[in-house]
C-alpha cells in the first residue's frame, strides 16, 4: 500500500472514531436526562445542549428523540441477549444447573451495568410506541424459549419432573423479571448482591419454598 493510501486509511479510522465518540456521547447524555427528567419532559434541545453538539450534528447522527430510546433499547437488548447461550447437553458439559447459574450471573451482571438504561426501559417503554412493544415482546420470548429449552433438556436427563414447561417458563421468567425491577427500582443506589440474588432465584425456582417432605 503507498504512503499516500495509508494516510487516507489512518484519516478515515480516525473520522470514524470520532463520530462514534460524538454518537455515543449523544446517547449518554440523552439517558442521563431520561433518567432524571423522564422521556417526556426531556427534549432535543435538552440533549442538544447537555452533549454540547451542534443541532445538524445531532440530526446527523438521530433523526429525534423517539430514534434515540430505540437506539438505547437496542443496545440494552443486544448486551442482554449476548450473555444468554442455549443449554448444552452433549457428553462432558457442564451441569445443566450449573449452566443455569452461569447464564443468570451474566443477566445479572448486565443489570447491575445497565441499571439506568433498565430503570428507564422499565418506566417509559410500555405504550410508548407499538415497535417498542414489538421488540420488548421478541425480547422476552427468546427468554421463554430458552427457559423451555432448559427445562425439556432436564426432563431428557431426568433431573426435572413431569410439569407443564410453557408455564413454569413464564413463571421463572417472571420471578427473575420483578426481582430485577425491584433491584433497578427501588434501590437504585445500592449494589445488586449479584451472588446472593442469583443463588435465591435458582435455589427457588429449581427447589420451591418447601422443606423436604412437607409436601407430602
Amino acid at each position: 500500500m503507498s504512503t499516500t493510501g495509508t494516510r487516507v486509511d489512518g484519516r478515515s479510522r480516525r473520522a470514524e472514531a470520532a463520530r462514534d465518540r460524538r454518537r455515543t456521547r449523544i446517547l449518554e447524555t440523552a439517558l442521563k436526562l431520561f433518567a432524571e427528567r423522564g422521556y417526556h419532559a426531556t427534549h432535543v434541545s435538552d440533549i442538544i445542549d447537555a452533549a454540547g453538539v451542534a443541532r445538524g450534528t445531532f440530526y446527523l447522527y438521530f433523526e429525534s428523540k423517539e430514534a434515540i430510546f430505540h437506539a438505547l433499547l437496542d443496545r440494552l437488548l443486544a448486551h442482554l441477549r449476548a450473555h444468554v447461550v442455549g443449554v448444552d447437553t452433549t457428553p462432558g458439559a457442564p451441569p445443566v444447573e450449573r449452566q443455569l447459574q452461569q447464564t443468570v450471573r451474566r443477566l445479572l451482571e448486565v443489570v447491575e451495568r445497565e441499571r439506568r438504561a433498565i430503570a428507564v426501559v422499565l418506566r417509559e417503554a410500555v405504550g410508548l410506541d407499538p415497535s417498542v412493544d414489538a421488540k420488548l415482546r421478541e425480547f422476552y420470548a427468546s427468554l421463554h424459549a430458552y427457559v423451555v429449552e432448559a427445562l425439556v433438556a432436564g426432563q431428557a436427563m431426568g433431573i426435572v419432573r413431569p410439569l407443564d414447561v410453557e408455564i413454569a417458563a413464564a413463571c421463572i421468567l417472571g420471578s427473575i423479571k420483578h426481582v430485577m425491577e425491584r433491584a433497578v427500582m427501588l434501590t437504585p443506589e445500592a449494589p445488586l448482591p449479584i451472588e446472593r440474588v442469583c443463588h435465591a432465584v435458582l435455589d427457588f425456582n429449581l427447589r420451591g419454598v418447601l422443606a423436604d417432605g412437607a409436601a407430602s
